[in-house]
């Protein structure tokens, strides 16, 4: 059965999705929305950055239709799928987590940058 939110961070058309039984999670169809496709327009890379507060991680569909997209991206430029994890609401108030690897606000902005020596 499609999970409903349990908080206020949708649209109504998000809330109205989950709400018709005729596109039902059991029935197979699943969504997920795009944080951020994060670009240095003048250098041509990009990445997607899917931000997570109080250390959620992606759920068991969020990961599969991530690594589908990521499978399907062939463009050179393109740096990838990055999960973005905060302790608690933004690099400000708690710890970083890049890939499930701490890091700094510098290495965030670094990494932001395009300038990182491995993700």
């Amino acid at each position: 059965m499609t999970r409903q939110r349990n908080d206020d961070h949708s649209t109504e058309f998000g809330l109205w999705l989950r709400k018709q039984p005729e596109i039902d999670s059991r029935l197979g169809f699943v969504t997920t929305n795009i944080d951020y496709i994060w670009q240095n327009y003048k250098t041509g890379k990009w990445m997607i950055i899917e931000e997570k507060r109080y250390m959620a991680d992606l759920t068991y569909s969020q990961k599969k239709q991530m690594e589908t997209l990521a499978r399907s991206i062939s463009d050179d430029n393109c740096v990838g799928f990055n999960l973005l994890q905060f302790e608690n609401t933004s690099p400000d108030d708690g710890k970083i987590y890049l890939n499930y690897r701490e890091i700094t606000k510098q290495e965030l902005v670094n990494f932001l940058m395009f300038n990182y020596e491995d993700r």
